[in-house]
């Protein structure tokens, strides 16, 4: 799916997650084993940032990943619908993306690394979901609807777009945009400079000592994901630690409110889609609910903002 102009609305429709929800499950676990070789190869990065995928103009990439003396890249392409594997030294290998099973996109994918002289040497098995079926194993999860994933990389190419926007207006230390498999998110975020209170982990399976380094500076966290727990795609924002009124505490738009059950500020996509700019919609949740944290936790916002319009682009 391509076209040569640019549409009215690039925000595309997105389907309700119940109507696509099988493609869904098998692409979590076909990104899972994609960001672990770049988890396991990788040096390793504060808050798991070194295992992260990235959006590009065609899908997600795990970016380079060094690999005895050379580098390899795995990219998903969501617009001719295949896995590519290509390496520094020009080798490349890849297969088309369609229904079929993890175990057998597991077989597919070592098989191309091995071909191309990688040894990839991964924990086996999904994290952050409450059954951790091995990859090598999991024959149930098989659907690949490729129109869905197509609208949904097309609507993560605008949210990444935004959030960069909004990611470039913060001098302080911060996060790349970047998509995170455990939890199939995309996501930015801020830190205060402080040190937080230990995070009490729990994530299914995911060692403890993860999320305590992940949530080991206070923070102000904001992303996108295709909606578990509320049954559609929405963008949400939360902070750790929680400051005393964060809850209460007004954001913008009017779409946007705080969920109780999953702790966070949310804002339906669609309420961004079809907003008169959309773009000015997300950067509002973005911002008021990012200043909701800070104001509440008293941040140095005067040194952690950028005040100052960035220098002229060169001519």
């Amino acid at each position: 799916m391509s076209t040569d102009s640019p549409p009215a609305n690039p925000w595309p429709e997105l389907p309700a997650l119940e109507d696509w929800r099988e493609t869904f499950e098998t692409l979590h676990m076909w990104s899972q084993i994609v960001g672990k070789l770049r988890l396991a190869g990788g040096p390793w990065l504060n808050h798991s940032w070194g295992s992260t995928l990235y959006v590009t103009t065609r899908g997600l990439t795990t970016s380079p990943v060094p690999h005895r003396g050379r580098t390899f890249a795995v990219d998903f392409d969501f617009v001719a619908h295949a896995l590519r594997i290509t390496t520094s030294d020009g080798g490349e290998r890849a297969f088309d993306l369609e229904p079929m099973s993890v175990a057998a996109f597991y077989g597919k994918t070592m098989e191309a690394l091995s071909d191309l002289g990688i040894e990839a040497n991964i924990l086996a098995r999904p994290v952050e979901v409450e059954t951790a079926i091995p990859f090598a194993e999991d024959t149930g999860h098989a659907s690949y609807d490729a129109d869905a994933v197509h609208r949904y990389w097309q609507a993560l190419v605008q949210a990444d777009r935004v959030m960069k926007e909004f990611r470039a207006r913060f001098v302080g230390k911060a996060s790349p945009v970047h998509f995170f498999w455990g939890a199939f998110d995309l996501a930015v975020t801020r830190f205060s400079g402080r040190d937080a209170p230990k995070h009490p982990g729990g994530a299914p399976n995911c060692a403890d000592w993860v999320m305590e380094e992940a949530y080991s500076k206070a923070l102000s966290s904001a992303g996108f994901w295709p909606g578990a727990g509320l049954g559609e795609a929405a963008f949400y924002a939360y902070a750790y630690p929680e400051p005393d009124g964060f809850r209460d505490r007004p954001v913008e738009p009017a779409a946007a409110s705080f969920h109780q059950d999953l702790g966070e500020f949310v804002l339906p996509y669609r309420a961004v889609r079809e907003a008169p700019d959309p773009d000015a919609e997300l950067l509002a949740f973005l911002q008021s609910t990012y200043e909701a944290a800070a104001d509440l936790a008293d941040w140095d916002r005067d040194g952690l903002e950028r005040t100052a319009a960035p220098p002229p682009a060169a001519s």
